[in-house]
């Protein structure tokens, strides 16, 4: 990041001690499960060893009994089935679950997945027009649908069930009110009020993504098929394993890992590694990732293919390589997602670099400006989403990329905290074809004609809603801790604080007025990276900076520095040594 941080440390909490004290955790540990919010010991042991029995039973979600129910009794009766998925990550491991889940139980069911750039997001009334007229009793959608009323009409006019299963933002009217919902024979939503109930959701984990969701329309279903209760000791093997696809989902959509989430995403990726599905043994392959799988190997390793498939081309190939790919096209499939993600990662360097000369050129990045929106011709859609999160980076405002044509124009955007853009873009309506999404990324289609004016527009909302301090980046730091403190035994205690991602993010310790023990040496093929010793007392430990060689030149031996890092292990030449990966330090 360009923009110098400020570091905000979390004061100590006077319970610490004794908190730490009866979990038989560091006191360091035991503030950051505080600074969590988890102070409770009883929640703290189920924070530190997350148990199944904590999932919520899926009959608590509104609608959900209905759907089940339905998609049973297409299963008894052999009623054709698809599932409508969205093509990102936890569209199409939710498409996945649904598809082994009614496969395992004997129904007939196939995918559709929409195609990103020529249908867009969500359900359309052509697509479900097609799969209506081929003959399909029952649709179920995955991560989207729950602002299908349009399509909706187009089922229920052809004698057809819609089941639509989401956890996005639902429909609101300008003045705020509940907007429109589909008119379908059953709506699965996180977020959803039970009926009567007005506002407020009844489901205890309102965060759940959406392929959470379908992996609870398969728990709920395996019930039902079971006559309720119990699952068989098949379908319960199924899933288990179907965690695995649950938490790249989970992950990768980027919602809070805190509650049930964290049970899923904490078991699926424990189990990813000896999943019985071909599909995930083919990408865990071809991405040489078979030994060890954790939140970050995910974040960008695993989901960038999975998502290259459908920003660079068909997200349908990735969902065969997970449904009905034999162990040969799986693996075929897991190699081809490896090549399309290098060209994405080709395609993104470029427009990253002409988008940043489009910023500096108008301006944006001057302090008059609150927020980003850039636009061109040429530009691929299926990378706008990436490379305005590469904008907010670097310049820490919201951002706005558009792919322009001739005549339209199709965006992302990507926000930073305190500033909701999926509500921003709804103001913008008088300009935008549509938009939607949550409040750190959204969506928009526009006319060409139409850019100009928007960007206008939403510079001066920015303006007028963003105030300056959310555009100051913060590091926060969970504990101040001295180089003592700083032991195998702390690094192990700190693993069971994973998986670490949305909500419960990788605690940074500050290392405060250190000594740097001699000169920092740069590292890495180009020098990128920087190799340093800090010592505090008789304590001297190793660290390691990416991608911060070029301060190597400001830093000489003696320095008295901060240090913010996270401790963990390094393993060399057969010994393991602790050691801090650097992700800020300052001269004192």
């Amino acid at each position: 990041m360009d923009k110098p941080r400020r570091w905000s440390v979390v004061p100590r909490h006077e319970a610490a001690g004794e908190l730490g004290a009866r979990l038989k955790v560091s006191p360091l540990i035991a503030q950051i499960l505080l600074n969590r919010g988890v102070s409770d010991p009883e929640e703290c042991y189920r924070f530190l060893q997350p148990n199944l029995k904590s999932l919520h039973d899926p009959g608590l979600m509104p609608g959900m009994p209905v759907a089940a129910g339905r998609i049973a009794r297409a299963i008894r009766d052999g009623e054709p089935t698809v599932v409508y998925g969205d093509y990102d990550v936890d569209g199409i491991t939710g498409t996945a679950i649904l598809w082994h889940a009614i496969r395992i139980l004997g129904g007939e069911v196939t995918c559709y997945t929409p195609h990103r750039l020529d249908e867009g997001y969500g359900l359309n009334p052509e697509a479900i027009a097609q799969i209506c007229g081929q003959g399909a009793k029952v649709i179920v959608t995955v991560d989207c649908g729950i602002t299908a009323v349009e399509p909706a009409k187009v089922a229920k006019a052809a004698g057809v069930d819609l089941v639509v299963t989401d956890h996005h933002d639902l429909p609101r009217q300008a003045d705020g009110t509940a907007g429109e919902l589909p008119d379908c024979f059953a709506i699965v939503h996180p977020r959803l009020p039970r009926a009567g109930e007005g506002e407020g959701e009844a489901y205890p984990n309102p965060h759940l993504c959406g392929s959470g969701v379908a992996f609870k329309l398969a728990w709920a279903l395996g019930q039902a098929m079971a006559g309720g209760g119990r699952v068989s000791g098949e379908f319960r093997e199924f899933l288990i394993d179907a965690m695995s696809l649950a938490a790249l989902g989970t992950i990768a959509d980027v919602v809070p890992l805190l509650g049930e989430n964290r049970i899923l995403t904490h078991f699926g990726l424990r189990g990813i590694c000896q999943s019985k599905m071909l599909g995930i043994k083919a990408l865990l392959e071809s991405t040489d990732s078979t030994k060890k799988v954790d939140a970050y190997k995910v974040g960008f390793v695993l989901a960038p293919r999975l998502n290259a498939c459908g920003r660079m081309g068909h997200a349908n190939l990735a969902v065969e390589m997970l449904t009905s790919a034999d162990a040969d096209k799986a693996l075929e499939i897991a190699k081809y997602l490896n090549t399309r993600n290098r060209e994405r990662q080709t395609l993104e360097r470029r427009i990253v670099a002409e988008a940043v000369a489009q910023v500096t050129e108008l301006g944006l990045d001057g302090e008059e400006h609150r927020a980003i929106v850039v636009g061109a011709k040429g530009w691929h859609a299926g990378v706008n989403g990436i490379v305005a999160s590469r904008l907010v980076d670097r310049f820490y405002r919201p951002a706005v990329v558009v792919s322009l044509d001739e005549e339209n124009g199709q965006g992302s955007g990507r926000s930073v905290a305190g500033f909701h853009l999926a509500s921003a873009l709804s103001a913008m309506g008088e300009f935008l074809e549509g938009s939607g999404g949550h409040e750190m990324a959204a969506g928009l289609r526009l006319r060409a004609e139409q850019f100009e004016p928007f960007r206008e527009a939403f510079l001066a909302h920015a303006a007028e809603h963003i105030a300056p301090e959310l555009l100051v980046p913060t590091l926060r730091l969970d504990v101040a801790a001295e180089l003592g403190q700083i032991t195998r035994g702390l690094v192990d205690e700190f693993e069971k604080l994973g998986p670490f991602g949305q909500g419960n993010p990788k605690p940074l310790f500050g290392c405060l007025d250190v000594e740097l023990a001699g000169a920092p040496n740069r590292c890495g093929q180009s020098g990128d990276h920087l190799q340093l010793k800090v010592r505090q007392g008789a304590v001297m430990l190793k660290c390691i900076a990416f991608g911060m060689g070029d301060m190597a030149e400001k830093l000489r031996g003696g320095m008295r520095i901060d240090v913010a890092a996270e401790p963990s292990l390094n393993h060399y030449n057969g010994s393991t040594t602790v050691q801090l990966e650097v992700k800020d330090l300052r001269v004192r």
